[in-house]
């Protein structure tokens, strides 16, 4: 499965760049399409189906992206994995491309945790010194854990920036422990 999501997703990749396609744009059209097919199981089953004819399947298709406004180029895409009975592996393919455009365009994925929801300009200072630190753009995915108390948890690759409230007590914690 790796070498069929690897391969789907470099490609269509290699698409957005030599069109000069708004890679935001396209990676939201992609989840959000990821959303629809995850979320119905007729959907995936008309897709999935060998009997179901080509026609039909990209009838069903066109008419999601007529309501969807989804880009032609998205819609070709979605097109190719259904013709090549690929479209089973549409959601592990859609997290490979984002990895892969984010690479190709110098981006870094962060997973930022705080105590509360942060608003626009909150968001905006914190991505901002993550970028200073990381010395690269930054696609920040943003959730909240009440039990961190305040501050933030921000994890970029395998490495973790704890500026939590209980990180920071932990930290005192820990030199009161070993003093």
């Amino acid at each position: 499965m790796a070498s069929v999501t690897g391969t789907y997703a470099r490609a269509f990749v290699d698409v957005v760049i030599e069109q000069r396609l708004d890679a935001d744009k396209t990676l939201q059209q992609a989840r959000l399409l990821v959303q629809l097919v995850v979320g119905s199981r007729e959907l995936r089953e008309v897709w999935e189906t060998p009997s179901i004819p080509a026609e039909q399947k990209r009838a069903v298709l066109d008419a999601i992206v007529k309501r969807a406004g989804i880009s032609k180029s998205v819609r070709n895409f979605l097109a190719v994995l259904i013709d090549h009975r690929r479209i089973k592996f549409l959601e592990p393919i859609v997290k490979q491309f984002e990895h892969e455009l984010n690479q190709r365009l110098g981006f870094v994925e962060a997973e930022i945790t705080s105590a509360r929801e942060l608003n626009e300009k909150e968001r905006h200072t914190l991505e901002t010194r993550m970028e200073k630190v990381t010395g690269k753009k930054l696609r920040a995915q943003y959730s909240r854990d009440e039990s961190i108390l305040g501050g933030a948890i921000v994890k970029v690759g395998s490495t973790i920036y704890d500026g939590s409230v209980v990180g920071q007590l932990e930290k005192i914690r820990e030199r009161l422990s070993s003093s």
